[in-house]
């Protein structure tokens, strides 16, 4: 194409999860180059130049925002910045990466949105899983009405990640920072549901746990109130579509369960039922088999520097359709979630939160103009 763009310019903010998988996803594509980083700690951003041979580190991330050799801006940071950075970024005339959950609540979401829409910019939320191969064949087969309409859905995710409470406090322990699994793992479940079946949460009951209540402060003889949720248990009601009718789903999410950890979405339907791993392994159930059978799936690409998972393949297979989108000059990458996406999915994350507070279940509505 002879308006193609030869290099797409990337800043990354942020060096925790970029570093183990946004920047070797985006290494890994023809056309791309991470130009600058930056970090709430500059020693961080350094380390992680020097290590991938990013060229600038910017000294915050107002200087990244604002610079000429920067195309894209991927926040990789805390929740409780996402909506300040990317606004900026979108001012400043920059495509937004936007690590999930999209903000601390729909209210900021919403501002972020409408300002993606007034700029006409490329807005994406890193919803990798999406581009997960046998996600998308899983999708496929859901759409062909291979299981008939579905009933039911189950999201499980496990791990005991948190469960040691001489882990030391960080703002993951922050609920004013935006920590919890619930905006960490829910991001992904509701977005997981709302894309499989295209279908909307209609109503949710919620219940968030803390169950390691403390954690010792690094460098510090002390300890600190913990006051995120560490378990989330929601039960989803949705909206009827071609594929859903009095369609209703749970999701559970631990990061203080010991054992194998899981991570296993399970769609049930009139005729039958598939389920998929972290792995990627697609399984299918018939009504009266009493047993999963297996079926064939690809794994996809995982980029060189990665630990294996299925955010890390699912990254890799992401990150390459951003910079085709960015050379080519369009602003929309098809099938990724977009800012709008984003937004429906924290109006859930938020009838949760209400729900955990009232005890009673809870309608997911716009929320009010500003």
């Amino acid at each position: 194409m002879g308006d193609e763009k030869d290099v797409v310019r990337i800043g990354i903010i942020g060096a925790g999860f970029a570093r183990s998988t946004q920047i070797p996803g985006f290494r890994a594509c023809e056309g791309a180059l991470v130009s600058c980083i930056a970090s709430a700690h500059r020693e961080h951003a350094e380390s992680v130049a020097r290590e991938f041979g990013i060229p600038n580190v910017a000294d915050d991330w107002r200087e990244l925002v604002s610079r000429d050799d920067v195309d894209l801006v991927s926040v990789v940071t805390p929740p409780v910045t996402h909506m300040e950075m990317t606004l900026a970024a979108l001012d400043n005339g920059k495509a937004v990466l936007c690590e999930k959950p999209m903000a601390m609540n729909a209210s900021e979401a919403r501002r972020m949105r409408e300002r993606a829409q007034k700029t006409g910019a490329l807005n994406l939320i890193d919803h990798e899983l999406r581009f997960l191969a046998s996600r998308r064949k899983m999708r496929d087969m859901l759409l062909d009405d291979e299981i008939g309409e579905v009933r039911h859905a189950k999201f499980l995710f496990r791990s005991d990640s948190r469960a040691d409470a001489s882990r030391p406090w960080n703002w993951w322990s922050d609920e004013t920072k935006g920590g919890g699994v619930l905006g960490a793992i829910g991001s992904h479940a509701v977005d997981s549901f709302r894309w499989l079946l295209g279908a909307e949460v209609s109503e949710v009951f919620g219940s968030l746990a803390t169950h390691v209540a403390e954690r010792p402060i690094a460098r510090a003889n002390d300890m600190r109130p913990v006051t995120s949720d560490d378990e989330a248990l929601l039960i989803l009601r949705f909206r009827d579509n071609d594929l859903t009718r009095g369609a209703t789903a749970t999701i559970s999410m631990s990061m203080v369960e010991q054992g194998r950890a899981e991570h296993r979405v399970e769609i049930f339907g009139t005729r039958g039922a598939f389920a998929i791993e972290d792995s990627g392994q697609i399984w299918h159930a018939e009504i009266g088999a009493g047993e999963w059978k297996r079926i064939e799936t690809e794994r996809g690409r995982l980029a060189e520097g990665m630990r294996d998972s299925s955010w890390s393949r699912g990254f890799t297979a992401f990150a390459p359709r951003i910079v085709e989108a960015l050379r080519e000059g369009r602003s929309t990458v098809e099938g990724a979630a977009i800012f709008e996406d984003g937004y429906r999915t924290q109006l859930v994350l938020d009838a949760a939160r209400r729900s955990n507070k009232t005890g009673c279940l809870s309608e997911v509505k716009e929320s009010g103009t500003e």
